[in-house]
């Protein structure tokens, strides 16, 4: 362990933010690192415990108490090596992910969990800064070749791991750019695109080909993969938005979430309006606005309107509000259901509960939406009689979660099976469809979820591969 009395002597500190005036200016990322030594005081709070529940909450199986124990000795390089044992990217995880291994960290049962997300990110980020991120090409090639469709954390992650295990490794992406919904879901104030560049040009040393601008399912065919290549892994996202299916939901003013958060990050690249908005232009600048969905991509639209000159923003959930603090007894080490406020509703955002959208108001544009309040009853719910009212709206934004994959296309091409709920069917452990020369990993595979289980399940799945095209793999699960 780092220190015996570390966690005793020391209280958490995590990185902080930027003055709130200063980060509505720009897209930059704002988040204000630790120095080195506050750095290596909280890693040294961590107490490598004999049952370590922070491995319970990471779902890509980081060495957590053992690069905190080396981040504490100064020992950086040796603590990069370890965490890219298990994780391709932390440097996405580092800055993307909820930290659900801080709610795991035995320290959380007092609320004051190792500051484990903010070492992993200072590891990766001195890592790059020394030159110590080198491409990894394989010593020998196996003569085996595989297609990985789609560029995001799981495609990437699966293939990377492929091309490092020697196999002639493809990816197809849709848009014009690597990253899936890392390039243009996540807004830059929280992932500035030059670290996917990066990553983008270390794998293109390794040997990965990519290919952008290319649909598979509608510019090249699911055949021509399977007849061209040893395998196909179809590692796309869950990209079918739910729809709000109330009077007025085809009002123009009424747009999925993203579609707002794609334009802007194309306007941020320095994309041209027209390239950016093939469906006209969004701006919330002045404008009212409605976020329907609490979760991490409302938020997103919340910061991003914000920084275009909102005149309001309103964030609606239709689930009761969270209590303030978890029982611990109940839900530790497990992701805990609290109220969580994230730097975008912090610059500015009025959020509601319970609330159901019933009609949008308007003739050729946005005027108002109408709701009712709600109650939650033996897990139904329940209209609070007499409780309807309406706000004013320009805007609404769709960010109430995703379908799955979308079919058409890649996947009806395909004809691999499904699963209940939509998405393509494979198991955790070979990740193999009901064709058996296509995989599939992340959230075309498991729905919507986390980068860091499309990073798990893209290594994972890379190893199924490697060991059906080889007979046997080295590379880790």
């Amino acid at each position: 362990m780092g220190k015996e009395t570390g966690f005793l002597e020391l209280d958490r500190q995590d990185r902080t933010y930027g003055p709130v005036e200063d980060r509505l200016k720009t897209y930059k990322e704002f988040v204000v690192p630790l120095s080195k030594e506050t750095l290596q005081g909280q890693a040294s709070r961590c107490m490598n415990c004999g049952v370590p529940h922070c491995h319970t909450g990471c779902p890509v199986n980081n060495l957590i108490p053992d690069w905190n124990h080396l981040v504490y000795e100064d020992d950086f390089r040796n603590a990069l090596d370890m965490l890219h044992q298990t994780n391709n990217f932390p440097e996405f995880t580092g800055r993307i992910c909820p930290a659900p291994c801080e709610a795991a960290c035995t320290l959380n049962i007092i609320d004051a969990p190792v500051t484990i997300k903010s070492v992993e990110c200072a590891i990766i980020d001195k890592g790059w800064q020394e030159g110590w991120v080198t491409p990894q090409p394989a010593k020998q090639r196996t003569g085996k070749s595989v297609a990985v469709v789609g560029s995001g954390p799981a495609g990437m992650a699966c293939a990377q791991q492929l091309a490092r295990a020697g196999h002639a490794v493809t990816v197809f992406e849709k848009n014009d750019r690597v990253g899936g919904l890392m390039r243009y879901g996540i807004p830059d104030f929280k992932l500035e695109k030059h670290l996917i560049n990066r990553r983008m040009v270390q794998m293109m040393a390794e040997g990965v080909e990519f290919r952008t601008s290319v649909e598979v399912g509608v510019t090249v065919s699911v055949a021509s993969l399977k007849e061209n290549f040893d395998a196909v892994v179809f590692a796309g996202g869950a990209e079918d938005p739910r729809p709000l299916d109330i009077p007025g939901f085809e009002l123009p003013g009424v747009r999925f979430a993203m579609e707002f958060l794609t334009q802007q990050n194309k306007r941020n690249a320095g994309d041209d309006e027209l390239r950016a908005a093939p469906r006209g232009t969004l701006s919330a600048a002045g404008k009212h606005v409605i976020v329907i969905g609490g979760g991490d991509t409302g938020s997103d639209c919340v910061g991003t309107s914000n920084r275009q000159g909102a005149a309001s923003v309103t964030q609606l959930e239709i689930m009761p509000r969270p209590p303030e603090k978890e029982d611990k007894a109940l839900s530790w080490p497990f992701w805990p259901l609290k109220l969580r406020t994230s730097s975008s509703h912090e610059e500015g955002a009025e959020r509601d509960w319970a609330v159901l959208t019933k009609r949008v108001v308007g003739d050729n544009d946005v005027k108002g939406l109408e709701c009712v309040r709600v109650e939650w009853k033996d897990g139904r719910m329940h209209e609070v009689p007499g409780s309807e009212f309406t706000l004013k709206a320009d805007m609404i934004f769709l960010a109430m979660g995703f379908m799955g994959p979308r079919k058409a296309g890649m996947i009806d091409q395909s004809g691999v099976d499904l699963d209940a709920r939509g998405n393509v069917k494979a198991d955790v452990l070979r990740y193999q469809t009901s064709d058996e020369k296509i995989w599939s990993c992340g959230d075309m595979r498991r729905g919507q979820s986390l980068v860091v289980w499309a990073i798990r399940e893209g290594r994972q799945c890379a190893r199924s591969v490697d060991e059906a095209l080889m007979g046997a793999s080295l590379l880790p699960r």
